[in-house]
């Protein structure tokens, strides 16, 4: 071996002693670590990287479904609507909204799946401009796949125009793009608070007010930041938001989603799906449909009770965490995830498709080779190491900032690192 090969080799093992000393460090350091022992499975060796797509559940969650399949389901029976189930989705809504949304109560409520929500936010929204002349949507070319197609349905219906704003894959869409594609003709606006391929953080409150110095309403996707980062919708103004509750919320696979709507549009709500669940005095089974008053008027068939169970305990304790701790620790641990990518990968050539400022991302980040595939990721998974495939050759690793450890980061990384090198 030559003296060059030697300092090499040296040198590596230096920065792998390093990282390793700075993880130890960092969860030592974290004052969220103890939350981590509160999730099943964190016990184990696996290193989980997609708590973006779905969130590891609670301990606490298995008792939970237990009393109520028992006590609630199985004791009380149908009495359990009257006695409290009809008013979950406001309850779990309002406290959503307080410990994660920074909305006021009576605007958030649990409801169908993300897909239905955004259908009826988009079409409410359109009923709320009721300006013939403004017949554009407008919406980015990176949106989540559902947000596009919605779009281009409601698009179809209603005979509108679509405004596309052509953003970056690595990054999201900006202010200016939204003042230059936002006019007299636009409607309403579609975007996603975080993108979901590059974990870009997009300038809520900038973004709403230029929608609204447009004319225009705003629809905000909240699937990526609810829970990861400080959200802050009534200081926004945001008109209307939707997002899904199994992400960082750790609702469960499927749990329902929630919908916020801005007070001041409640009196005047014309959400398109009507269903008995969303009438004045539902159980009168009367001929016609009356809205029921306030944000519950946005219910249409019965709630998802069992669905909606999990996310209880998870927002008891980001309440008792607070979300300005949990945006801190999503925040150490991108920025942890972006120096092991930096020591490791990008000396074997992989890019990092994502924000390097930390406060433009949320909390996860995309990194690209030509060699990540569905079946190398695959074989990751195989090996208990578990991140995202995204298409075409782009892994995402998706960090909760309660249930992640940074050993736990670079354990992953590690393995993604082994499977390039072989």
């Amino acid at each position: 071996m030559t003296t060059q090969e030697q300092l090499t080799v040296e040198n590596a093992d230096d920065k792998e002693a390093a990282l390793q000393q700075l993880a130890a460090d960092l969860d030592r350091q974290d004052p969220l670590a103890h939350y981590r022992r509160r999730f099943i499975g964190t016990e184990t060796p696996l290193s989980y990287l997609d708590g973006n797509s779905l969130g590891r559940p609670l301990q606490r969650t298995a008792e939970d479904i237990s009393a109520f399949i028992r006590d609630g389901w199985g004791g009380r029976l149908i009495r359990g609507w009257d006695e409290e189930w009809l008013e979950l989705p406001q309850a779990i809504g309002d406290q959503l909204g307080r410990a994660v949304l920074g909305a006021a109560p009576g605007q958030t409520i649990i409801a169908d799946s993300t897909t239905v929500v955004l259908y009826k936010l988009i079409r409410a929204a359109l009923a709320a401009v009721a300006d013939p002349d403004r017949n554009e949507l407008v919406l980015d070319t990176e949106n989540f796949p559902t947000d596009r197609y919605l779009v281009e349905g409601i698009a179809l219906e209603e005979g509108l125009t679509l405004r596309w704003i052509e953003t970056d894959p690595n990054a999201g869409v900006t202010v200016d793009q939204v003042r230059e594609a936002a006019g007299p003709r636009t409607a309403v606006v579609l975007l996603s608070h975080i993108a979901y391929r590059s974990g870009h953080l997009a300038d809520l409150p900038g973004i709403t007010e230029a929608v609204h110095d447009a004319g225009a309403l705003v629809v905000w996707d909240l699937c990526h930041s609810a829970g990861s980062v400080e959200i802050g919708l009534d200081s926004a103004d945001v008109d209307f938001a939707a997002g899904c509750t199994y992400k960082y919320l750790n609702g469960g696979p499927g749990s329902p989603a929630f919908a916020y709507v801005n007070q001041r549009h409640l009196p005047s709500l014309n959400q398109p799906i009507w269903g008995w669940m969303g009438r004045k005095d539902a159980f009168d089974m009367g001929p016609g449909y009356e809205p029921a008053a306030g944000i519950r008027g946005f219910l249409s068939g019965t709630p998802a009770i069992f669905g909606m169970l999990a996310m209880r305990g998870t927002l008891d304790l980001i309440e008792e965490a607070s979300m300005a701790a949990l945006r801190e620790k999503s925040v150490k641990l991108t920025a942890f995830a972006v120096e092991v990518f930096e020591a490791w990968l990008a000396p074997l050539g992989v890019e990092l498709a994502s924000p390097r400022e930390p406060a433009e991302r949320g909390s996860h980040i995309t990194l690209d080779h030509r060699g990540f595939t569905k079946e190398s990721v695959a074989s990751l998974w195989h090996e208990d190491v578990i991140p995202d495939f995204r298409a075409p050759h782009g892994i995402r690793v998706g960090l909760s900032p309660l249930s992640t450890s940074f050993a736990e980061v670079l354990h992953g990384m590690a393995a993604i690192r082994e499977q390039l090198a072989h």
